[in-house]
């Protein structure tokens, strides 16, 4: 079968979002572990937006905190407002802060328990930037184990010594080496990102569907990101417990409610009900030591394989 990932860098304006956002949690969580976050960043031509929802007992400088990420030449306009009371009543007594789908997976196929494709341009990805620390993407297209061809668009790189780097890392029968052109003008200054929506990145790459919420700046009560951490856990613990080749689960949750309305494992094509687990929010909270993550580690090179709790 022919599969194809991308993979973004941390200076991706997408991934710069996302960085904001949970930089912006990971603040209020410092000074109150229980406050309640849900905030998006969209960024772009030196001007930073932040909207969302935030009930906490501390404060904070987001102005401050975002000039730091990006630069004081930015303008930062915040719009940030207290939970709604309707959700919160949920939330209070235990319940999901929303309702959703929430999808994991593993794979034997790579020590990661990632998909080849996914984990091959993560690396290939990381290694670049390691030399070309700027905006840039790859892509890489496989046939079983075989690679197919490769692209590598990255800021500030001559084709030839990018040709060079990228062959020295991966063997394929074709590259395409900043197919576009060389170009210098990248990251904000070229275009606008948004948090949440390198979701597949986020994810297993687009072979394993996913749930469809994104994860950077929200709090473990949305379980769009606790839950899909939870589910991710419990695949990589069938998959070694069962010795199986892929799992799949499926978890899904009504606001308001502590316990989901789904939890599916699937093994190696054997359909179960997931068992064993406090799958309520508090529970997962517990579990993963949600408590002791540094989310804006979490979500630049992917947020699963990276010796997280839930990996």
């Amino acid at each position: 079968m022919i599969k194809t990932c991308e993979f973004v860098t941390s200076r991706h304006p997408d991934k710069i979002c996302d960085f904001i956002a949970d930089s912006i949690l990971d603040a209020y969580l410092a000074g109150d572990k229980e406050s309640r976050v849900a905030v998006e960043v969209m960024g772009g031509h030196k001007l930073i937006t932040i909207n969302g929802e935030v009930t906490s007992h501390t404060s904070v400088n987001i102005e401050e905190l975002v000039k730091n990420i990006v630069g004081i030449e930015y303008k930062i306009i915040s719009n940030i407002q207290a939970q709604s009371p309707e959700i919160a009543r949920g939330v209070d007594t235990g319940g999901a802060g929303d309702q959703g789908i929430m999808k994991g997976y593993a794979t034997s196929e790579t020590k990661e328990f990632l998909p080849l494709e996914y984990v091959l341009a993560r690396d290939l990805c990381k290694k670049i930037f390691d030399v070309y620390p700027y905006d840039g993407k790859v892509q890489v297209t496989i046939d079983g184990k075989d690679i197919l061809t490769v692209v590598a668009s990255f800021q500030n790189t001559k084709n030839d010594e990018l040709l060079k780097l990228v062959k020295g890392i991966i063997s394929a029968k074709e590259y395409l080496i900043n197919p576009a052109g060389e170009w210098i003008q990248g990251g904000f200054d070229s275009d606008t990102g948004l948090s949440g929506r390198k979701l597949v990145i986020d994810n297993y790459g687009p072979e394993v569907s996913i749930g469809g919420g994104s994860f950077s700046g929200k709090d473990y009560t949305k379980v769009d990101r606790s839950g899909a951490y939870m589910a991710r856990k419990i695949a990589v613990e069938l998959l070694e417990k069962r010795n199986a080749k892929e799992v799949f689960t499926k978890l899904a949750y009504a606001i308001g409610k502590a316990e989901p309305v789904m939890a599916v494992a699937i093994v190696d094509g054997s359909e179960e009900q997931v068992e064993g687990y406090d799958l309520s929010p508090k529970g997962i909270r517990e579990y993963l030591k949600l408590d002791k993550v540094r989310f804006a580690d979490t979500c630049i090179w992917g947020h699963f394989g990276r010796g997280f709790p839930w990996q």
